[in-house]
């Protein structure tokens, strides 16, 4: 069966996070992505927080699955005409170096244009322009610029990172999107094109809702927030839903940090839910019967549910609780998700055989496109595919292969 993206190559001159899930992304649709490394070091990340010695890290292994290593050194006056030949013959580069880094390199946009007037160019890059445009930027850096700490924890807390790595990931599938659509573009322009996130941007994308409450804001306080007062920006909430229905994370037995389930309370199940925890003395209540009357009263009306939960375990509590249609979702912990049978049917826990690491448990792709069926590999080692793709690519011979390494432009 072919795959989305057959025949569409992508040279991935990224490293760390950011870019590489991009790659990765693209690789899953079926694109042929050559990661081009620094020969002898290779991405940063193949020795960063390492587990075992003298191994790729997880680190590097989970974010660089379904494609080829090319070591290359395109400072070299070699690797730089080696670069320049692979750009002509791909369909996009993707790269999140620093402001300038491949401008300084020969490889501005002009002259990328140049080499291949069908190549989409795209960067990620922390800031757009202004102010902290040449700024370093991190995930946490950038969730902090974007906006996602300083509503994310508890009133009286301080600004929270989330762990979803919504700065790094995030802006990778915002570029992805970008690069399909510039490949679709193209079918009809025949042209390439820049394209280009910020992490900033994205992250202030993905909390558009707290925009939207910011705004809300200058008619009054935010009904739907717990919260005991209300500046001129969107406070920090906790687990509350900031949603048109209240949403709660409650306990559940033994106890345990992650033995919670976030339980949401609409209209229509409020009587069921009563029923269930076995407090239908409140039916016909005034003061809980309409949605209205229970939002400033949303601490004890969870505390309600919680009193019935604290004798469940998570898993039991969802069970009743979607048996009564009562939107809920048992809190999972990384050991949950490792280990959940859903998730491994589903393609989404993927167990990948490594010749140095072994096996190894790594994301699958949750992009599930009927026709374009992708198997998740491992990553590859450092420089494996340098004379693979220099043969098949740029159809050079054994001999020139070697001249190109002890020269060290490969």
């Amino acid at each position: 069966m072919s795959t989305a993206l057959d025949g569409v190559r992508v040279l991935d001159m990224t490293h760390v996070q950011a870019g590489p899930v991009c790659t990765q992304l693209l690789a899953w649709l079926g694109a042929d992505v050559i990661k081009i490394e620094p020969p002898g070091r290779g991405d940063i990340t193949r020795t960063q927080l390492r587990d075992l010695p003298g191994v790729d890290s997880l680190y590097f292994t989970m974010l660089n699955g379904n494609k080829r290593s090319l070591t290359l050194n395109f400072k070299h006056p070699d690797g730089h005409r080696l670069l320049e030949r692979l750009l002509e013959r791909s369909d996009v580069l993707v790269e999140n170096f620093g402001p300038g880094v491949l401008d300084r390199q020969g490889l501005s946009w002009e002259r990328i244009q140049a080499i291949n007037p069908k190549l989409v160019y795209a960067s990620i890059k922390g800031f757009g322009p202004g102010a902290f445009e040449r700024a370093k930027a991190y995930e946490t850096i950038c969730q902090a610029a974007g906006g996602s700490m300083s509503t994310t924890g508890y009133e009286d807390g301080p600004p929270t990172a989330t762990g979803a790595q919504i700065g790094d990931s995030g802006t990778a599938v915002h570029l992805t999107a970008a690069i399909l659509a510039a490949l679709l573009q193209r079918t009809r322009t025949g042209r390439g094109q820049r394209v280009e996130v910020a992490m900033q941007h994205a992250v202030l994308n993905l909390i558009r809702v707290k925009i939207r409450d910011h705004q809300r804001l200058a008619h009054g306080p935010l009904a739907e927030y717990p919260n005991r007062s209300f500046g001129d920006a969107v406070p920090r909430s906790g687990n509350a839903s900031g949603g048109g229905q209240p949403g709660g994370a409650v306990r559940c037995r033994p106890g345990g940090p992650d033995d919670y389930i976030y339980v949401i309370i609409q209209p229509q199940v409020w009587e069921p839910l009563l029923r269930l925890i076995g407090r239908t003395d409140l039916l016909g209540n005034p003061d809980y019967d309409t949605p209205e009357a229970r939002l400033p009263r949303l601490d004890e009306v969870f505390h309600l549910v919680e009193t019935w939960t604290l004798e469940r375990t998570k898993w039991e509590a969802y069970d009743q609780l979607n048996g009564i249609d009562v939107p809920c979702g048992p809190i999972f912990d990384t050991k949950d998700l490792v280990a959940d049978p859903s998730l491994r049917a589903a393609g989404m826990v993927v167990e990948v055989d490594h010749p140095q690491r072994g096996r190894y448990v790594t994301v699958g792709s949750p992009l599930r496109l009927s026709d374009s069926r992708v198997e998740v590999r491992r990553s590859p080692l450092l420089g494996e595919h340098v004379a693979e793709v220099l043969h098949e690519v740029l159809d050079l011979g054994d001999d020139e292969v070697e001249r190109l390494r002890a020269s060290g432009a490969i």
